[in-house]
């Protein structure tokens, strides 16, 4: 049996009722840092550029402030950056990942033996 490459299955936050951040939206912030792009870093996991801008927008509305900032332009022109609060929240995230991922490490485990013993 080939391990999963994470030990936890999806880490959500809820600030509030608008303002929430889980694994695809992270993945989606940090694809956008790299690319600077919406629609490459939405094509890079399967989404539609529309349901990527949902998503900015969505995180920019429930933030209260933008994470995203986009310049508008044709061809070669357009873009899309993190602002300092978007790499922040986006470093947080990441940051609590990593310890949740250390805190259950051995309950993991435990339930990694379980399956095995099983099939």
């Amino acid at each position: 049996m080939t391990e999963p490459r994470q030990a936890l299955g999806h880490l959500r936050i809820v600030l509030s009722d608008s303002a929430y951040i889980g694994p695809g939206r992270a993945d989606l912030l940090e694809g956008i840092a790299k690319t600077g792009s919406i629609s490459a870093a939405g094509k890079a996991m399967g989404m539609s550029y529309k349901r990527a801008w949902g998503l900015v927008q969505a995180l920019n509305d429930g933030f209260g402030a933008p994470l995203v900032e986009t310049n508008r332009g044709g061809v070669g022109q357009g873009g899309a950056v993190l602002t300092p609060l978007g790499q922040k929240v986006l470093a947080h995230y990441r940051d609590m990942q990593r310890k949740t991922e250390r805190a259950v490490a051995d309950d993991v485990a435990a339930l990694r033996a379980l399956l095995s013993d099983i099939s």
